[in-house]
């Protein structure tokens, strides 16, 4: 299995294959609009903003498995993206990215990713950085500040 086999759902509960960003740079971010780390949205943006039109693509994921701090409908939390951080990326149906029910994708980056800083999802804005080939290149801690992934976004936009 690759990335490309995965499917996710989107925030209006369409089925969505990650074959569509064959060939792009993705940055898979589990998310929630109620962390300390929420204002990473600011910085997501930013780069989404700057390296679309590159082939970057940034991919959020909200999730609830820590402390509850994404309580929201899939509706509420769309609209509380684009209302206070004008994110325009895609950010999906919440998901579970830890345990039984952790999403295939979830699954998958954390397998894939295990011997760059691997196992489960530690906390919310914990971000993968995958290739244009779809293998997964790198792992972030969520108090990586989105900014500091610009240089290796940009070497993986290169090749």
């Amino acid at each position: 299995m690759n990335i490309y086999d995965i499917q996710v759902t989107t925030a209006s509960s369409e089925e969505k294959s990650l074959a569509d960003y064959r060939g792009k740079v993705l940055l898979i971010v589990n998310v929630a609009s109620k962390c300390g780390f929420t204002p990473q949205y600011k910085g997501l943006q930013a780069l989404y903003d700057k390296y679309k039109d590159q082939g970057l693509e940034i991919l959020g994921f909200p999730c609830n498995q820590f402390l509850g701090q994404e309580p929201g409908t899939n509706e509420e939390i769309q609209e509380f993206c684009q209302v206070n951080f004008g994110a325009s990326f895609p950010i999906f149906a919440k998901i579970d990215v830890n345990g039984s029910n952790a999403h295939p994708l979830y699954k998958h980056l954390t397998k894939e990713a295990s011997g760059i800083l691997g196992g489960a999802i530690k906390w919310n804005f914990t971000k993968f950085l995958v290739d244009r080939d779809g293998k997964v290149v790198k792992r972030y801690a969520p108090n990586t500040e989105p900014e500091k992934l610009a240089e290796k976004i940009e070497e993986l936009l290169q090749q």
